[in-house]
């Protein structure tokens, strides 16, 4: 697989397998990349990647958010995921409607509050979006929390990147420090992740796309979930949120499902199917979970322009491959 990967020009930048808790497989290849500018905007670039190279995470931040919430949670910081989303906005009281008044953490998590919301594509442009109108807005959260309801809140799945602002200004309320700045110390630092970056625009921290981190890191965030929140031997994140977050809460796109900022789907392997917990960011980057088979695959990509079949087919195929490499049980 990593010989095809390389010789077919596949843009494909990394890819890790954790087995049974080991590092049993690491390889980096070359490919073009955006690189964030020194001061404004994005270059794309070759780079040849190694152990030491930090990948935009892009819509994997949103998982890696979903610890810290935990966290939080496990700390008494926020009080549940029931808690109503006007009690962290009260200044935007005027927003407020009998339908939007069900509003509950929980729904912002699951991607189900059922506002009305474009969310950047290729398709969409850079700025015809709601994402980008939101990050434009005088006041983003207000921009949120102002769209039009089109569905009762817990009924339906539509993915909106506008939670994470959300759930970024609700760190900030609830424990004081950006949600960044949060992650590092209560996340990160326990588990070695030394040389992450997630970018801030005006204060808040980028939950749904901003983080970049090393190959090695996102296999140790992998990992941290297959071991129930625990790490050698210390308990970071509760297993009880882990369990919660990664169970099924609402059904998503394309026969996958979703909980709290995790994806859930089935993979082939053999003559029968697997489940698989799973981080995914646009471009191809993603972390997928198989707790039957001890199991953590971590992919980075450079497909951030291309939304085709035939990219995703690339993307998922690694994981695939990964999946036919492993022994049936005896």
């Amino acid at each position: 697989m990593a010989d095809r990967l390389a010789s077919n020009d596949t843009n494909i930048h990394a890819v890790l397998v954790v087995r049974n808790g080991k590092l049993a497989f690491e390889r980096y290849f070359k490919g073009a990349d955006e690189i964030p500018g020194h001061i404004y905007g994005r270059r794309v670039e070759t780079v040849a990647f190694d152990a030491d190279t930090l990948h935009d995470m892009k819509s994997v931040s949103k998982s890696v958010a979903s610890l810290a919430v935990g966290i939080a949670i496990d700390r008494g910081l926020i009080r549940s995921v029931d808690e109503p989303i006007w009690s962290f906005f009260p200044e935007l009281a005027d927003l407020r409607s009998p339908e939007k008044d069900r509003f509950r953490l929980a729904h912002v998590l699951t991607m189900s509050m059922g506002l009305d919301w474009v969310e950047a594509t290729p398709a969409t442009g850079d700025f015809n979006n709601d994402e980008a109108r939101m990050w434009m807005a005088w006041d983003p959260c207000r921009y949120v929390l102002s769209r039009p309801v089109t569905s009762p809140p817990g009924r339906q799945f539509f993915y909106n990147t506008g939670a994470l602002m959300l759930v970024s200004a609700i760190f900030r309320k609830a424990t004081g420090q950006p949600l960044d700045e949060f992650a590092r110390g209560a996340l990160f630092e326990p588990l070695g992740i030394t040389s992450a970056e997630w970018t801030r625009y005006r204060g808040y921290t980028d939950a749904g796309g901003g983080l970049r981190l090393r190959s090695r890191d996102m296999a140790k965030i992998g990992q941290l979930v297959l071991a129930g929140g625990r790490w050698n031997d210390r308990q970071i994140v509760s297993k009880a949120w882990i369990d919660a977050s990664t169970a099924e809460k609402i059904k998503g796109t394309d026969d996958q499902s979703y909980g709290y900022l995790w994806w859930r789907g089935q993979a082939r392997l053999n003559h029968g199917k697997v489940n698989w917990i799973g981080a995914l960011g646009r471009g191809g980057q993603s972390i997928r979970i198989v707790p039957e088979l001890d199991l953590v695959v971590a992919v980075t990509a450079g497909y951030y322009r291309d939304y085709s079949p035939q990219a995703f087919r690339l993307q998922f195929g690694v994981f695939r491959d990964v999946l036919r490499a492993i022994p049936p049980p005896a």
